[in-house]
């Protein structure tokens, strides 16, 4: 091999490695930001009006018991349900409400929150990502009968 190939190959491999490990490194950094107990270290702030409606209504519209069942999930079996009267965080993490036993999830990966008469359902800017009904989700969006959430491999249906 031509010798100026073979250093523009070696050249061109280590700023591929290099690139590879920076991306590793922003991976554990957004990991790391994290509190310890796994919920995101600053929470949005949402207008005090808002938090007025949640605080005197957790249940939401009289009659209605937000949950989640699981469709698949490693470490839960089909079938299970997690109730969501106040909402709940999603992850690895063992301060999350919802353990997810997924090697895709984050530790704080999402979570389900009432805002008004509605649960929605955010991403908490993890790694891989948050799917609702097979779409990524880019912001909070409202919870509606048999949606699938899924991370990773596992999946969810919200249920009222």
């Amino acid at each position: 091999m031509d010798e100026p190939l073979a250093v523009a190959l070696k050249f061109g491999f280590l700023a591929v490695l290099y690139l590879f490990l920076l991306w590793i490194a922003r991976s554990a950094m957004k990991d790391l930001s994290r509190g310890g107990d796994g919920t995101a270290a600053a929470e949005p702030v949402e207008p005090p009006s808002s938090r007025r409606r949640q605080s005197a209504m957790p249940d939401l519209r009289a009659g209605v018991a937000p949950r989640l069942v699981v469709v698949a999930a490693m470490g839960h079996e089909p079938g299970t349900t997690f109730d969501l009267g106040t909402g709940a965080t999603m992850g690895r993490s063992d301060g999350a409400e919802i353990r997810v036993d997924d090697p895709f999830a984050s530790s704080a990966h999402a979570r389900i929150f009432p805002r008004g008469d509605f649960m929605y359902v955010e991403d908490m800017g993890s790694t891989n990502g948050t799917y609702l009904n097979g779409r990524q989700m880019r912001t909070a969006e409202r919870l509606k009968v048999a949606d699938v959430i899924r991370i990773g491999d596992s999946e969810y249906r919200y249920q009222e």
